[in-house]
């Protein structure tokens, strides 16, 4: 069952049962007890919160650079930095894609698995497709914050919810950033580099600003483009805009 099929069926359970939980007609402590429940997982699923799968995830993550640390010298070190780090719990955007606790690693993997569906039988070299696919975005780290708004609830009243806004800690671009932080730990090479700073394609700063560097990255680097494709279909096609 996906994520969308749950969240119908939980939707429409509570559409079955709110009347009883906010009219304070509880028929047994079973209902109660069903309801709280439905409400609790539907107003998560709502906010884009993915409860499921959260420590699977984790696992596949650390288990695919796990492997990788075999072959290339820091990444387990680029590990444990992690753990220090809000990696595993920050988003992936602030209101689009991945808004959600755990949404920066969820994409993280959608983007390796766009990039096999579009491009596993290209023979590119394995260990180079996890570390530009899963490492692209850890420039957000230390980047997202929690804080709270005013916004009305289902029955009128305003209550403060909690928002994600940004607070980026230490300000060094984006691609940029993430070559930077991973090379801190890990040697990548040229066109593993190139492929993470250019990842965002034409969305990037730099080429917003008048930059022609982007044509030549993805001209000589094929990873590159790949990378940056890959992200693309994540982001619109599988995620898609959780607002």
């Amino acid at each position: 069952m996906t994520q969308k099929q749950k969240y119908v069926i939980i939707k429409l359970s509570i559409k079955k049962y709110r009347g009883v939980l906010f009219r304070n007609k509880i028929g047994n402590k079973a209902d109660y007890a069903f309801c709280m429940v439905c409400l609790f997982i539907f107003k998560n699923l709502e906010r884009g919160i993915v409860m499921f799968n959260t420590v699977e995830a984790k696992g596949k993550f650390i288990a695919m650079l796990t492997d990788v640390a075999q072959r290339r010298k820091g990444v387990d070190k680029l590990l444990e930095w992690l753990e220090t780090t809000d990696f595993y719990k920050a988003p992936a955007s602030t209101r689009f894609h991945g808004s959600y606790e755990g949404g920066l690693l969820e994409h993280s993997l959608n983007v390796y698995e766009a990039f096999q569906k579009l491009f596993g039988q290209d023979g590119d070299d394995a260990d180079s497709v996890i570390i530009t696919t899963l490492l692209h975005d850890i420039c957000k780290t230390g980047f997202y914050t929690v804080e709270m708004r005013n916004r009305k609830n289902d029955r009128g009243e305003w209550e403060k919810v909690p928002f994600y806004a940004i607070d980026d800690q230490f300000p060094y671009g984006h691609g940029e950033k993430s070559v930077y932080l991973i090379e801190r730990f890990v040697r990548l090479k040229t066109e593993e580099a190139v492929a993470i700073r250019w990842h965002m394609g034409s969305f990037d700063d730099a080429v917003k600003g008048g930059s022609y560097a982007l044509t030549g990255a993805f001209e000589k680097y094929p990873l590159a483009l790949k990378l940056h494709m890959a992200d693309m279909y994540a982001s619109y096609m599988i995620e898609g805009n959780t607002k």
